[in-house]
């Protein structure tokens, strides 16, 4: 086993008419992708204007764009597997070279490949079963159409996880190995299956070291977990890993998760436009003047950013090399710099309308988005002020002569965008509006920001970089709600074996009042934080704290923010937050230099999330005060849920 691992599906076909026809399939995937997130876009849209003035709809509507949902998932997710970009715990293969390298990517892609092919084929059991019960969708679309895009999805990433295994033929098939293994033990298990389940661990384990997408790791615990627990004599039986592909469907057809896709989209237009160097233009022209100005304007830009994309490795990565050499050149030290960039990008997680506010409050249902929202305002200032007094002070040796504040260029660069500064405005307008629901008002954001970026500024072209935008993006949201789905399926194992009650009973008898539990609620996120991303953790572990945080009285919107927040500090946290890895790739420094330069940002971030804990004023004066009325609400579609209710039973 010899070379690199490719990045592209491509890199040893030699035959010009197999690159051809592959280059036709992605382009075919690619505008598969761009047609999905076009029509999410409209089909809300068209809707709100039937109602409002032809006080008509159209019919099934809710359920198609949360199927379309599903479909971005499903499509996403293969093109983040074609393009090796799912995402990973594990750096493991970032710091090893060659032939280390090379085999322990091996044995992380060949276990992955084994894994992700039993997720598909009980995603196929699950499938058939819902065939038989014959519901339809919506007119005389079969609901189980719809549906089969999951088993078709995890094949076909658990076939390009296996491409990337290696670069040869000869190493490919070896990787085949694990998996017929695995389906062998799956049909026989020789000895039992109890005896199975700690070794089949103990190998997903292994992947995981090595480098498994985070995906294979939640799904496989999953269903490893679930066969041990169901299975027993039954040898074969895929049925308890049909009802992962169950979760899997009712997560990602929930009617409020098209807002995550949607309001991504709008991000990802501001991000590839050039809303990063106009609102650079705009801070730095507002507050450059001042000592310690650029270091605010960095805590600005990019918590703008990173709340619209709401991913804070995107703002690392798209406005890192613009804003280093902006708080180098105000005599901050390389280290300082560094530090303070990677720091901010994790800044804006706690403002509306980002994607983990969303994700939070679907998964624990005791919070509305409008609350959620409003609850991280104050919280999110104050981690903001805290990063931007801390960059203050870094600059007090800058002993250089202020330019001064230059009224005619603050105003030009405000008026230049004055569009894109109004995005945020075009965003709570529709969710607070009263006039809309929330996916209505984030397919009207996403619609505006392409508007703004192609049309007005013309930063985009549309025949050639909207599509590549919105290309981007399902790649990443499907990488996201890939691991959303599965990771549900270990949630519900959990809740299965009673870990919430035997959590809370542990709770109560140990843990002698709120502040107590509150203390030991922030140790146990931030290590949460340094070995789990944040959106497994929303799904994993949110339902096992809101009985506890009920029981101890904390508010729920005070529990959220509380969540987030300390999960902020796991982008941040040596030696495994997400962040740090990606600083240390964009600025092309060892990744101990990153660890050095975070230090302080991080002390500031723990003092910011202490007081968001302690002080539950914070998170509930906004709520509390201005909680609105329940937006408009498009009706839930009936078809379908008797039919989960069913199989549910059916399958346990």
């Amino acid at each position: 086993m010899s070379g690199d691992i490719p990045q592209a599906a491509t890199d040893d076909l030699q035959e010009t008419p197999a690159r051809r026809l592959l280059g036709w399939l992605k382009a075919g995937e690619n505008a598969g992708i761009v047609t999905v997130l076009a029509a999410m876009v409209l089909l809300p849209l068209v809707e709100a204007i039937l109602r409002k003035f032809f006080e008509t709809g159209i019919p099934g509507a809710p359920a198609i764009e949360q199927h379309f949902t599903l479909i971005i998932g499903v499509l996403g997710g293969a093109l983040a597997a074609r393009d090796n970009r799912l995402l990973s715990m594990s750096a493991l293969p970032a710091v090893l070279t060659g032939r280390a390298r090379q085999i322990t990517i091996f044995i992380a892609f060949s276990l992955s490949a084994s894994f992700a092919w039993l997720l598909a084929e009980g995603s196929f059991s699950f499938v058939m079963q819902e065939r038989e019960f014959g519901d339809v969708l919506v007119g005389k679309l079969p609901t189980w159409v719809m549906e089969a895009f999951i088993p078709f999805g995890f094949a076909l990433v658990a076939a390009r996880i296996w491409w990337h295994s290696a670069t040869s033929w000869k190493w490919r098939l070896a990787a085949l190995v694990p998996a017929l293994l695995l389906y062998w033990l799956w049909q026989s298990a020789p000895g039992g299956v109890s005896n199975l389940v700690v070794p089949l661990l103990i190998l997903l384990l292994v992947a995981t070291i090595a480098g498994a997408p985070v995906f294979v790791t939640m799904g496989g615990a999953a269903a490893i977990l679930f066969w041990g627990a169901r299975g027993g004599a039954m040898n074969g039986d895929i049925s308890n890993i049909a009802s992962l592909a169950l979760d899997h469907y009712s997560l990602n057809t929930n009617a409020t998760l098209p807002t995550v896709p949607l309001f991504t989209l709008a991000g990802y237009f501001l991000a590839e436009g050039g809303a990063s160097k106009r609102l650079v233009k705009v801070f730095q022209s507002l507050l450059g003047w001042l000592h310690g100005g650029p270091a605010i304007m960095t805590c600005l830009v990019c918590a703008f950013f990173t709340t619209f994309t709401g991913a804070s490795g995107v703002t690392i990565l798209a406005l890192g090399g613009l804003l280093l050499p902006v708080l180098t050149a105000s005599k901050f030290s390389e280290r300082h710099a560094l530090g303070f960039v990677t720091s901010a990008g994790a800044l804006g997680s706690l403002f509306p309308p980002c994607l983990t506010l969303i994700l939070y409050s679907i998964r624990a249902e005791n919070v509305t988005i409008q609350e959620i929202f409003l609850a991280g305002l104050i919280p999110g200032f104050i981690l903001v002020g805290g990063m931007a007094a801390l960059g203050v002070w870094l600059a007090r040796k800058d002993d250089s002569p202020l330019a001064g504040f230059n009224r005619g260029e603050a105003t030009k660069a405000v008026w230049e965008a004055k569009w894109e500064l109004l995005v945020p405005v075009v965003a709570l307008a529709g969710l607070f509006g009263g006039f809309a629901t929330p996916v209505e008002a984030a397919a009207m954001t996403a619609l505006y920001c392409f508007l703004v970026e192609t049309f007005v500024y013309r930063d985009l072209r549309l025949t050639r970089d909207v599509p590549r935008v919105m290309t981007e993006c399902g790649l990443v949201v499907g990488g996201v709600l890939l691991i959303l789905g599965v990771a549900l399926g270990f949630t519900n194992y959990l809740v299965d074996m009673q870990v919430a009650d035997k959590a809370l009973t542990w709770a109560q008898e140990n843990l002698g009042n709120k502040y107590t539990f509150l203390l030991a609620l922030n140790v146990f996120l931030i290590a949460v934080g340094c070995i789990m991303d944040v959106y497994s953790a929303i799904i994993v572990v949110v339902p096992l704290l809101v009985p506890m945080g009920e029981a101890f009285g904390i508010p729920p919107v005070h529990l959220a923010i509380i969540f987030l927040a300390n999960l902020e500090l796991g982008y941040l946290t040596p030696p495994v937050g997400m962040n740090l890895f990606l600083a240390s790739y964009r600025f092309d420094k060892p990744l101990t230099e990153v660890y050095r330069a975070v230090l302080p940002m991080l002390g500031v971030r723990i003092v910011g999330v202490l007081l968001i804990t302690y002080i539950p004023f914070l998170s509930t004066a906004l709520p509390g005060r201005f909680a609105p009325a329940p937006a408009v609400t498009a009706p839930m579609p009936g078809e379908g849920l008797d039919l989960l209710n069913d199989l549910q039973l059916d399958l346990n």
